[in-house]
């Protein structure tokens, strides 16, 4: 094996969200080192134009293409609706977003082909994951749901309780009377909710965490640009945040199930 599969997977999110694809990347590909990369002090993205978002997304990508990364996930939704293919376009190394994986196993998943997609306002004015859902089957149903109060319910680590509880209920109940037997959760911070979300919606609904699936096709990526790491050595784990990291480390360890080492803070952009 070359020494180019020896470079680490860069992965970045506006937040701890991404950590859902990155603990999934962790469990499917164990031997690889990866770079993670924060941008907590510009989150959340989803209220951002999308011109902002294409800026930020872009300085995030010089940032870790700058450790030498072999591979690009935006583990963001947002991000992915809006400025993947900016982004691809401006590196020559693979780069994959969360839309696709998630609108695969969504079409799979359902039964009555009425599929819900929650996430930010730009995911869903964007239409993404409708257009990536009928791509492969335009005969089905999709509602898009905005749930902007979501992110900084996880930001703050409030992934339970009555305020969260009453939150959910609010947004879901309009989702529930479309009849939907399947539910994307259209943003990686909403994964942290998935116990909150799965009791509004109960359990006929399937709540599709398109990170598991993002996970495999990275699999994929790596066999095909023969760029997998051999297990020589324990892998690393580098963090990088831009805003303070005591919070990213208490919320994220306690949902990424590991210990958060080798975090720095970070200025990206201007």
């Amino acid at each position: 094996m070359s020494e180019k599969g020896d470079r680490p997977i860069g992965v970045f999110d506006s937040g701890i969200g991404g950590l859902t694809v990155l603990k999934e990347i962790i469990r499917e590909l164990p031997q690889e080192s990866t770079i993670y990369l924060g941008d907590t002090a510009r989150v959340p993205y989803g209220i951002r134009s999308a011109e902002t978002v294409i800026r930020y997304s872009f300085e995030n990508t010089s940032f870790l293409s700058s450790r030498d990364i072999k591979i690009l996930v935006v583990a963001c939704n947002t991000a992915s609706s809006v400025s993947l293919q900016a982004v691809k376009n401006s590196v020559a190394i693979p780069v994959i977003g969360v839309i696709e994986p998630g609108a695969k196993a969504a079409v799979r998943a359902t039964r009555n082909k009425k599929i819900g997609v929650i996430g930010t306002a730009a995911t869903v004015h964007s239409n993404a994951y409708t257009k990536a859902i009928h791509a492969i089957d335009n005969t089905i149903q999709v509602f898009g749901l905005a749930c902007p109060l979501f992110v900084p319910l996880v930001e703050e680590g409030w992934i339970t309780g009555k305020v969260t509880a009453m939150v959910a209920k609010q947004y879901l109940g309009s989702m529930k009377e479309k009849g939907i037997d399947t539910l994307v959760l259209g943003c990686t911070h909403y994964p942290l909710l998935k116990k909150v979300i799965s009791r509004v919606m109960g359990k006929e609904v399937t709540l599709i965490d398109s990170a598991v699936e993002t996970s495999r096709e990275i699999r994929t990526l790596l066999e095909v640009f023969d760029l997998k790491r051999e297990q020589k050595k324990s892998p690393t784990r580098q963090f990088f945040v831009t805003d303070s990291p005591d919070r990213f480390v208490k919320v994220g360890e306690n949902f990424l199930g590991e210990k958060i080492d080798h975090i720095e803070q970070i200025i990206v952009g201007n």
